[in-house]
């Protein structure tokens, strides 16, 4: 069975490759495809030679011997039984003899055969598909009866259940509410790009891009960041300055680890400011911008590394890396909070050619951490300060260490040599966001890392400008995955709990019959604005629907019975304390929302 299967997928790709062709060669309106098999009908010319000798009728010509040398030797003559005899027999022929024939005896006999113009292109476009959709239904067919499908994700992918996807959105609404503070706009791009435009941006990374087949002649990836196409977007759109944020999906052909929150598929949030401006006062608000996200999370105690770029280029300059090898050292620098010491320069040397008299003198450099008197003293550094790389990317430092304090995040914020960040597109200021101590979830202790990323890109947009010119930007990544991972880690132990819907009052009936009545209800409250819903039973049970209460963490309930109705009241009982009491029914919504008001506001929306 697995060998007939075999067989049909070989057959639904051969016959998807002569609908490809057919398509390409009608949309190419290129004369030139007459010369090509593709162009006959086979079906067609093998009918015809079951009633004659030859194309022309019963006298070789010309024509024979020309469709003969396109059609080549590529024909299945178990299915074109009267083509073959013609084939062999064609061939049978040598070249004096082949002189000797007439052009054609009948120059209209072969008219009908050939698939030249736009509408017998359509007529057999429609004929291949079809046989085309028919051997994919018997692929199906075969399939339902023969295999065992399991159901899974793709790998590196997942879904999210109710309480994850609660999680999720309120640490986007708090990351939202800070991008938005800062006078951020939104904006979105195509979760796929021409790969040209991908390329040659990220460095060794660029083998992680997802690339996707040939459709309609554009070859597209998946895209690997949000930055590269914000970069493309600035410079397709003419815009010189932007503050924006987008939050969106990107993918990654990378090796999952998803306790982690590595995925394959994964979010993104960004925050960039393009356009130009004075040194260093977009930078420093951009570490401001990371801050107030991970202080209003309060996920754990921090440290935003920072270095620059130029620096880098300078130090390698120094030690004795070859120009031509800055990015590839810088990749393997960036390594270093992954791996040891001992590894990176090991690699330095095998993989990247670096002498090791190389290798062990940036070493030196990439052990150093501190504030501004590091940066201080760097810059009487007998090696850097004759590097003028080195002495900018120093200058810039203590100039984003002096507007940190300003900022009043100087604390948190630490100038760190081994930081280098792979990417190819960075021109200057370069931080990481990383947790300093291992998050508690439960018994059990997670090491995190890095949670947010960013720099400065002067020369991004220039790439995709006919004219070169430049943008200038800065922005920050937050890595709300890991975010994510270390919430439902919390969720998972019992540390934390989560509502999955914000209904804030449930319509009960203690008895039968009343489901118009609680619609009626419900109408009102909902027009009033007020989060609502009821059982879909026409008579639900009582303890029932108080349970439901319970279990989804609804603070009150509106409970109808038929003496209090009759009597222009209703009761509202509060779930938690289980009191009730009445209240006149005109005055149902202005209670409730009296009520309402005095929750406590995480009985109402959980936490996270």
């Amino acid at each position: 069975m697995a060998e007939s299967q075999e067989i049909l997928l070989q057959q639904i790709k051969e016959q998807g490759d002569i609908v490809r062709k057919l398509k390409s060669a009608k949309e190419s309106g290129d004369k030139q495809k007459k010369a090509q098999k593709c162009i006959y009908n086979l079906e067609d010319i093998d009918k015809h030679l079951s009633q004659f000798s030859y194309l022309s009728g019963y006298t070789p010509t010309q024509l024979d011997i020309e469709i003969l040398n396109k059609l080549g030797q590529d024909i299945d003559f178990q299915k074109y039984k009267y083509t073959k005899r013609w084939w062999y027999h064609m061939r049978s022929f040598n070249e004096s003899e082949i002189n000797l024939f007439p052009v054609s005896c009948s120059p209209n006999a072969f008219q009908n055969l050939q698939i030249g113009n736009d509408k017998s292109y359509d007529q057999q476009i429609q004929i291949e598909v079809s046989k085309l959709l028919a051997l994919k239904a018997q692929l199906g067919t075969e399939d339902a009866s023969t295999q065992k499908f399991v159901l899974k994700t793709p790998k590196g992918t997942r879904d999210y259940n109710p309480q994850q996807m609660m999680i999720r959105n309120n640490v986007l609404q708090k990351i939202i509410t800070v991008f938005k503070n800062h006078g951020a706009e939104c904006i979105d791009t195509p979760v796929f790009e021409l790969k040209e435009v991908l390329t040659g941006k990220y460095g060794e990374d660029s083998k992680l891009i997802y690339d996707l087949k040939d459709q309609g002649g554009e070859i597209l990836a998946l895209r690997y960041d949000l930055t590269v196409p914000l970069a493309r977007y600035l410079a397709m759109s003419k815009i010189n300055t932007l503050k924006r944020y987008h939050i969106a999906k990107v993918y990654r052909r990378d090796n999952p680890a998803m306790t982690r929150g590595r995925y394959r598929e994964f979010y993104q949030c960004d925050f960039d400011i393009a356009g130009q401006y004075d040194l260093m006062v977009p930078d420093v608000e951009c570490l401001k911008v990371v801050t107030e996200i991970l202080d209003a999370l309060d996920i754990g105690t921090y440290v935003l590394k920072v270095n620059h770029r130029r620096l880098l280029d300078g130090m390698f300059e120094v030690c004795g890396v070859p120009v031509d090898k800055f990015r590839s050292t810088c990749s393997t620098v960036d390594k270093l909070d992954k791996s040891p010491w001992e590894e990176v320069r090991t690699e330095m040397i095998n993989e990247k050619g670096i002498t090791p008299e190389a290798a062990d003198r940036i070493g030196e450099y990439v052990r150093l951490n501190g504030g501004a008197e590091l940066a201080e003293k760097l810059l009487k550094d007998e090696k850097l300060s004759k590097s003028k790389a080195a002495v900018e990317g120093l200058e810039g430092i203590k100039l984003l260490l002096k507007y940190s304090e300003l900022m009043g995040i100087k604390e948190k914020i630490s100038f760190d040599l081994s930081l280098a960040r792979g990417l190819d597109y960075y021109t200057g200021v370069i931080y990481e966001a990383v947790l300093t101590q291992p998050i508690k979830v439960g018994n059990e202790e997670l090491a995190v890392g890095s949670i947010a990323g960013g720099g400065r890109y002067d020369n991004l947009v220039g790439m995709f400008d006919s004219k070169n010119k430049q943008v200038p930007c800065v922005g920050v990544s937050i890595g709300v995955e890991r975010i994510f991972s270390i919430l439902e880690a919390k969720l998972a132990s019992g540390d934390i709990n989560v509502r999955t819907n914000d209904i804030e009052v449930y319509v009960a009936s203690a008895q039968k019959n009343f489901l118009e009545e609680r619609m009626k209800i419900c109408a009102e409250l909902w027009n009033a604005g007020i989060k609502t819903e009821q059982s879909y039973k026409k008579n639900p049970k009582m303890l029932n629907q108080l349970q439901h209460c319970e279990e989804n963490g609804i603070p009150l309930a509106v409970v109808l019975g038929e003496s209090e109705l009759k009597r222009g009241v209703v009761k509202i009982r509060n779930i938690t304390t289980r009191e009730e009491q009445e209240v006149p029914r005109d005055n149902l919504i202005e209670e409730l929302r009296t009520r309402l008001s005095t929750l406590n506001v995480k009985e109402i929306n959980g936490s996270a």
